[in-house]
């Protein structure tokens, strides 16, 4: 497709002139809503309030931007051949729009699901409109908040990069991938362990700004019946005159009479509430499959192997899954493209054990020498056979390369003479006799029968 065609096809999806596409495509038009919640999920009706989270959030969804995601071709086995040189490649792999790149994008992603459950990846540039054919390429994307669910469509909020404001679209459910995050039970319903420990870490933040604000809390009792208001007037004075005291003592020292008792409220009294938190973590870390020795990097390999497996696959699992289904039609599925992750195995070994797993793998002809010195870091090797699969520590079949012992059989005798004009010493000369051996025996059967050779 040509430039000027790619200017006729190309869409944008704050380019629709209809206030609503969906009041046109849908009877009743924005009047019929379902709600601003998923209309399929099972909801409790208990509150909570919410603060944030961040370290989990920031530790989950570092690690899942660390995760490679590309669009690929398949063999008929499934197996990984090629990248395929596409925008929606060039969105996972190195820029999804204008503000992004591929890494600050899946971060943004990961940072969404935690946050609000569910997400849409909106295809705001493409290569011709969604509206006409499923076999459109994503020029950029972006991902978008989803406020109203509809039937068949979702209303989303996307920053526009255009009017550097968030916008309300209205995008088909089979235009957009529709996110949801996995572990919703655990992070975002109402009564989930995340939401718990969320309000009492409100709550405990509003007891210890109780306990810093500077007031005391006291309670003078004094030595006669406030009723009548000229008592009450005495015992206001008196109440002024410790503010004054205390206010103007340089270490806070106010002193009282001998018949009035006080007695001050806000010093710590013993609760539950720091054992609370303590456990809700520890129980939030069992359900993410999180440790402390995660958080603050001192996990084994044994470890993270545990963590990517149980807590930041599902993830990517999602992700990829909501994209295959609409960023591919059936018949680009048919054709072996799809929608896959890869996570490096040799970020967390050290060199040692790099070292002796390389040697495994080039031995077992799994991986060539210039695939195992990428891994390293290292410069690819000129020499051909660096790209081939082979174990250069066994004897190899010709394989158009020169011989590494010049050309010496490493099986042959030693006593034996290496001297290639003795007869029978190579070969070339076994096989020479053996068809002059032939040719004579079929020349006496032609003499014998009478026929001429």
């Amino acid at each position: 497709m040509g430039f000027g065609e790619k200017l006729k096809h190309a869409w944008n999806a704050f380019s629709v002139t209809e206030p609503d596409r969906y009041a046109t495509a849908f009877p009743g038009g924005g009047d019929f809503v379902i709600g601003n919640s998923r209309p399929d999920r099972f909801r409790i009706t208990t509150t909570n309030d919410r603060s944030m989270v961040g370290a989990i959030y920031t530790r989950l969804a570092t690690d899942f931007a660390a995760i490679s995601i590309r669009h690929v071709r398949l063999d008929e086995n499934d197996r990984f051949t090629e990248e395929i040189s596409s925008g929606l490649n060039n969105c996972l792999k190195l820029e999804a729009n204008l503000d992004q790149g591929a890494r600050a994008f899946k971060q943004d992603i990961a940072l969404s699901l935690f946050e609000h459950g569910y997400l849409a990846l909106v295809p705001v540039d493409t290569s011709v409109d969604p509206g006409i054919t499923a076999g459109f390429d994503v020029l950029t994307m972006r991902v978008g908040h989803i406020v109203k669910w509809y039937p068949q469509y979702v209303r989303v909020s996307v920053y526009n990069e255009k009017t550097g404001k968030r916008q309300e679209v209205t995008v088909h459910k089979t235009k957009c991938a529709v996110i949801e995050n996995p572990f919703y039970n655990v992070m975002n319903e109402t009564n989930s362990t995340l939401q718990r420990l969320i309000r009492k870490l409100s709550l405990l933040d509003s007891v210890e700004e109780a306990a810093g604000s500077g007031k005391l809390d006291l309670i003078i009792q004094l030595p006669y019946v406030v009723k009548s208001e000229a008592r009450k007037a005495q015992a206001e004075q008196r109440r002024t005159d410790i503010e004054v005291q205390l206010k103007g003592s340089k270490y806070g020292i106010a002193y009282t009479d001998g018949t009035e008792k006080v007695t001050q409220l806000n010093r710590p009294a013993e609760n539950n509430l720091l054992g609370t938190i303590e456990y809700l973590t520890k129980e939030l870390y069992g359900q993410l499959g999180l440790t402390p020795e995660i958080m603050n990097g001192t996990a084994d390999e044994k470890t993270m192997l545990n963590y990517y497996t149980r807590t930041i696959e599902p993830l990517l699992e999602a992700v990829v899954e909501g994209m295959k289904r609409v960023f591919l039609t059936k018949t680009a599925r048919s054709q072996g493209q799809s929608i896959e992750y890869f996570r490096d195995p040799f970020k967390l070994l050290p060199i040692s054990s790099i070292a002796d797993i390389g040697d495994k793998l080039t031995r077992n002809e799994v991986l060539t020498s210039n695939e195992l010195r990428q891994v390293l870091g290292f410069k690819p090797s000129k020499d051909p056979k660096a790209d081939q699969l082979i174990n250069s520590n066994m004897p190899q079949a010709d394989t158009g390369l020169p011989p590494a012992n010049d050309g010496v059989d490493p099986n042959a005798d030693p006593a034996a003479p290496t001297d290639p004009a003795v007869p029978g010493n190579d070969a070339e000369s076994i096989m020479n006799s053996a068809l002059d051996e032939v040719n004579s025996s079929l020349d006496g059967i032609f003499q014998t029968l009478g026929i001429e050779g």
